[in-house]
This record gives C-alpha cells, sequence and structure tokens, in this order.
C-alpha cells in the first residue's frame, strides 16, 4: 500500500471511533426533555431546585424503615415494592393508592439508589401522570451531595 491509502484507512478508522464513542455516550439517553417511558430523570441538583422554587409532589417509594431512618422534607411515603425485608399488603403499595398522588402537580420521585423509583415513575405515567420526574441516584445521590434529610 502507499502513503496516500495509509492516510485514508487511518481516517476511516478514526472516525468510526468516534462515531462509536459518540453513538455510545447517547445510548440510553433521552431524546428529548421526556424519556421514551414518559418521566424525565433528573439529578440531585435539578431534584433541589425544584423542590425549593416550585410546588412538587415529593414522592418517596421506598419502604417505611428506610423512610423512618431518613427521608427529604415533606416527602410522602407511598412504598412501590415489598423490599429489604418489608412485608406490607399489596393494598398498602403505590399500585393500590396511586389515586393518593395528586395528578395537578409535578411529582418527584426518590427510592434509594434509582430502581424502584424508575419503576414508580413507569406506573405514574402508565395510570395518566403527565409530569413525573424521576431523582437519578436516589436519596443516596442526594445525601452524596450534602442535601439535608429529615431523621
Amino acid at each position: 500500500m502507499n502513503k496516500q491509502n495509509l492516510t485514508y484507512i487511518a481516517i476511516f478508522f478514526v472516525l468510526l471511533i468516534a462515531v462509536l464513542i459518540f453513538a455510545s455516550q447517547l445510548q440510553g439517553r433521552p431524546s428529548g426533555p421526556e424519556s421514551p417511558a414518559g418521566f424525565e430523570t433528573v439529578t440531585v441538583e435539578e431534584a433541589k431546585k425544584m423542590i425549593e422554587k416550585e410546588e412538587v409532589f415529593v414522592l418517596d417509594v421506598r419502604t417505611p424503615d428506610e423512610f423512618n431512618e431518613s427521608h427529604i422534607k415533606g416527602a410522602t411515603l407511598i412504598p412501590v415494592t415489598n423490599s429489604g425485608g418489608s412485608n406490607l399488603s399489596p393494598d398498602q403499595l403505590l399500585g393500590a393508592r396511586i389515586n393518593e398522588v395528586p395528578k395537578n402537580q409535578k411529582i418527584l420521585v426518590y427510592c434509594r439508589t434509582g430502581y424502584r423509583s424508575t419503576s414508580a415513575s413507569q406506573m405514574l405515567v402508565a395510570a395518566g401522570y403527565s409530569d413525573v420526574y424521576n431523582m437519578q441516584g436516589g436519596i443516596t445521590a442526594w445525601t452524596g451531595a450534602g442535601y439535608p434529610v429529615v431523621s
């Protein structure tokens, strides 16, 4: 091969690597303000601003023991599942109590790390809620950022 062909091949591979890196960074990100599931994932910084500046219903979907240990001030507890040894009856979980969540407000959902709140956010969207925000990283990220909790 001559020098010019090697240059073209090198440029091709550099462009290919750049495209692959760009594509991997976009994977899993929403294409607009809402995710494909119909809710928006927000950082703890964004969540804190929502709580401070807007009227938002803060929904904690962890277990009662986790909630009693610490929670965000003003949060309402409605567990989404039985986890961590909790044995709540089905009528005490979000699926049965979803009508307790106001439809005329923004809903900020959080759990310990973000897994259960994602499920809860999907449930809310499926039930017709439109302004649903899932706090990425849960209360673990919240306290990690130094934000206050009620103990």
